[in-house]
């Protein structure tokens, strides 16, 4: 079973640029949005994802891939602030994304409280955290009919997972941020056992390739340590949560292997961190095998040596600045507000120091604005200061670059590509990237990038499989076998099993649905039984149990005469019965109109027969003769052509002996003359072919005698033979065959010809609507 069906992706935020990620899938009638962030670079509405271009309250569900603000802070606007929960939407996170979720959201009201465009209040943030739906990894979700989804890791931070989702049969691969190097703490990303129909995947680094690890890492404690030497201070802008506990890890590793660092202090200046270190000893399962094993020699790995947190008393940054060398993590790491812009203000004059931007910069923040170096920036006060320290990029951020994006986009195989969570000069880079990648392997693979606003349809032809359960099953199919059963249809998936089974499968039960239909009709029992054997063959006739005279057709549709004038057919519904009804219905109430049914009820002979009980052109075994086969094929060219004559070999020679005729007319074997507008066509019964003088009449007549070809033959003939009622060819061959049959019986029949076609007494016009 094949179908077509449109998915509509719509990027509400992170369309060409990264922040306020906010994708919406449509596809069947079901909606999903995955991640719902802020954009770093603004603040109030402005921040937000374009969330007026969706009706909130037609959302199936939301799914947040990790707890960073530019993938998960709006939520809370959403659930509170718009119509979605006048829907039945749901929202889903990860257990330990949903934990840590919680404090990034206390933070996040708490420094934008002050402000007049504050976005929600503490009790919108409760409300909002009390809807969402912790899930674990591997774990499938069903939302509702039709909606389901596994998480997978995706590395990043802690808790960052990639979703799986179907929709109606369609396979979508969500990534969110994800990392494909296994860190000091987390493991990499996973590559889905399931190929899906579409990958949304991020594009952050473009085509850049960054440095290796090892390369990384010594490059990072080489340049902190050099700073220290030279008496400045280290200046390390984080995110409270993520790329921060790893950089804490290599600090502290380091730290220890060189004595002469420990009486320089490594400070972590974030309250939240200290609160979410908890969440991050508690999910130690989720975290690579290094983490686990110490985590099971009791080496708490986040149980810091040489690491500290900042003072708790007010003024503590000018405190560090004026004091002896150090190390600062602190966050946010754009460095628009909170410790690490005030730190930073506080030291940009003194060269001694030492900035070093570890992770990705969006567009339109400070930390991305100081990478150029400029000679003086502006204070969150307005003042200008100077800028003497030292800036340097190692970036640790925990996104793929090209060389990994590249390899897990080859190895997912979708077959449409979206690039999403990208600038976009770097996301068209890697969009030519890739496009050139998949030309080079003669693959056709569709890559798009959507910019914010702007719905991307992508059409798919899938094939819908049914699966066969219960009876069914027991016997594996072989090829070309055909299988029979009722076909279920449930969220989007197929069932295929026996009538029997359905109340074990569903609790219904199956009934048989009998229909009647009655028919008046103004002639005799007896024309009804030839006509339904000229159409059907043999027809079964006998006393129903109420002693009602009743011919089976088909063995599916019983023709009961009830009354006088009056018929009724009865069949068991089904849809091969049906058609056998309608096709018995068309031909009984066509009865009296027949030119056929004319001619028989005109003469004596036939008029006799008709009142047997058995037909008389019919053999013991009840099929019909050559004779009949004639007989019937000359009466369906009579309702087309008027006069059909019927001719002989014996019969011309004997009367045409001395006597020139018209070549048309001459004939080595039986065939059926048809005269229209003074011009003739004579059908040669043996071997089927129609030869006349008139090009036109000949070509009306081939047409006429397919038909009636296909027409005349025996339906119940060729269901005992197994001849396919579809194939024209095979019944054609059986007449034919009959045909040859007629060679020895006409020369053998008494009186030689067919009374009923040939007689003069009767005639029926071109028309079929009257005799003489």
């Amino acid at each position: 079973m094949a179908d077509s069906a449109t998915l509509s992706v719509t990027m509400l935020g992170a369309g060409q640029e990264v922040g306020r990620s906010c994708c919406v899938l449509q596809y069947r009638g079901k909606i999903l949005v995955c991640d719902t962030g802020v954009h770093p670079a603004f603040s109030g509405m402005a921040s937000l994802p374009f969330i007026d271009a969706l009706d909130w309250s037609t959302v199936d569900a939301i799914l947040v891939t990790h707890f960073h603000l530019d993938h998960a802070a709006a939520l809370t606007y959403i659930t509170e602030k718009t119509n979605f929960k006048d829907g039945k939407g749901k929202v889903y996170m990860t257990h330990p994304t949903k934990a840590v979720h919680k404090f990034m959201m206390q933070d996040f009201v708490r420094t934008s409280s002050s402000s007049s465009d504050a976005l929600f209040s503490p009790l919108d943030m409760q409300m909002s955290l009390a809807s969402i739906i912790p899930v674990s990894a591997h774990q499938l979700i069903t939302v509702c009919p039709g909606i389901s989804f596994i998480p997978y890791h995706a590395g990043h931070v802690l808790g960052a997972c990639m979703f799986l989702i179907d929709i109606a049969g369609l396979k979508i691969l969500y990534t969110g941020d994800y990392s494909r190097e296994e860190d000091r703490h987390l493991v990499k990303a996973e590559l889905p056992p399931i190929r899906p129909d579409v990958l949304i995947v991020e594009s952050t680094y473009g085509v850049h390739t960054g440095e290796s690890r090892e390369e990384k890492e010594s490059r990072f404690t080489t340049l902190v340590h050099s700073i220290i030497r030279r008496g400045g201070h280290v200046l390390l802008p984080t995110f409270a949560l993520g790329m921060a506990q790893e950089l804490l890890l290599i600090l502290d590793e380091y730290w220890k292997k060189h004595p002469d660092l420990h009486n320089v202090p490594v400070y972590y200046a974030s309250g939240l961190a200290r609160k979410c270190m908890a969440v991050y000893q508690t999910y130690i399962h989720t975290m690579n095998a290094n983490i686990r094993s110490r985590f099971a020699k009791r080496d708490n790995p986040f149980v810091f040596k040489h690491i500290s947190n900042v003072p708790q008393t007010r003024g503590w940054e000018k405190k560090i600045a004026d004091g002896p060398p150090c190390v600062v993590l602190a966050s946010p790491g754009f460095m628009q507000v909170g410790p690490s812009r005030e730190l930073f203000e506080l030291w940009a004059p003194d060269a001694r120091n030492g900035l070093i931007i570890t992770g990705y910069s969006i567009e339109g923040t400070l930390a991305r604005d100081i990478m150029t170096e400029p000679e003086e920036f502006t204070s969150l006060k307005g003042t200008t200061i100077p800028r003497r320290i030292s800036v340097d990029e190692i970036s640790f951020s925990a996104h793929v670059d090209y060389a990994q994006n590249s390899e897990f986009i080859e190895q997912v195989k979708a077959q449409h590509v979206v690039l999403v969570h990208g600038e976009s000069t770097g996301m068209g880079r890697l969009r030519a990237a890739m496009q050139s990648r998949f030309k080079e392997r003669d693959e056709d693979v569709k890559i798009h990038t959507p910019r914010n606003l702007e719905t991307l349809n992508l059409s798919f032809r899938g094939e819908r499989v049914a699966k066969a359960i219960g009876t069914l099953a027991d016997k594996p199919p072989q090829t070309n076998d055909v299988i029979s059963g009722l076909l279920v249809a449930k969220d989007y998936s197929y069932t295929l099993l026996d009538p029997r089974d359905l109340r074990d499968f569903a609790g219904l039960t199956t009934c048989t649905l009998t229909q009647r239909q009655s028919i008046v009709l103004g002639v005799g029992w007896e024309l009804v039984r030839w006509h339904l054997e000229g159409m059907f063959g043999k027809v079964e006739e006998g006393l129903d149990k109420d002693g009602v005279p009743t011919m089976r057709v088909m063995g599916a549709v019983d023709v009961k005469h009830t009354q006088e004038h009056e018929l009724m057919l009865e069949w068991e519904s089904s849809s091969s019965n049906d058609m056998i009804a309608d096709s018995t219905l068309a031909l009984i109430t066509g009865i009296d109109k027949s030119p056929a049914s004319v001619k028989l009820t005109t003469h004596q002979h036939t008029h006799e027969h008709l009142h047997k009980h058995k037909h008389p052109h019919a053999n013991a075994e009840g099929e019909l003769s050559s004779m009949t086969r004639v007989q019937r094929l000359a009466m369906f060219l009579e309702a087309h052509f008027g006069e059909v004559e019927f001719h002989q070999p014996d019969e011309e020679e004997a009367d045409g002996e001395g006597e020139e005729k018209e070549q048309g007319e001459r004939s080595e074997e039986p065939s059926l003359l048809v005269r229209l507008d003074e011009a003739d066509a004579r059908i040669d019964l043996i071997s089927l072919t129609v030869t006349s003088s008139n090009e036109a009449l000949k070509k009306r007549v081939e047409a006429v005698l397919d038909m009636a070809v296909t027409t005349i033959s025996s339906l119940s003939e060729a269901f005992t033979s197994g001849t396919p009622l579809t194939n024209e060819d095979a019944a054609l061959t059986q007449e034919k065959e009959g045909m040859e049959e007629l060679a020895k019986a006409v020369s053998q029949d008494t009186d030689g010809k067919i009374e009923d076609v040939s007689s003069n007494d009767a005639k029926v016009e071109d028309n079929g609507s009257k005799a003489q």
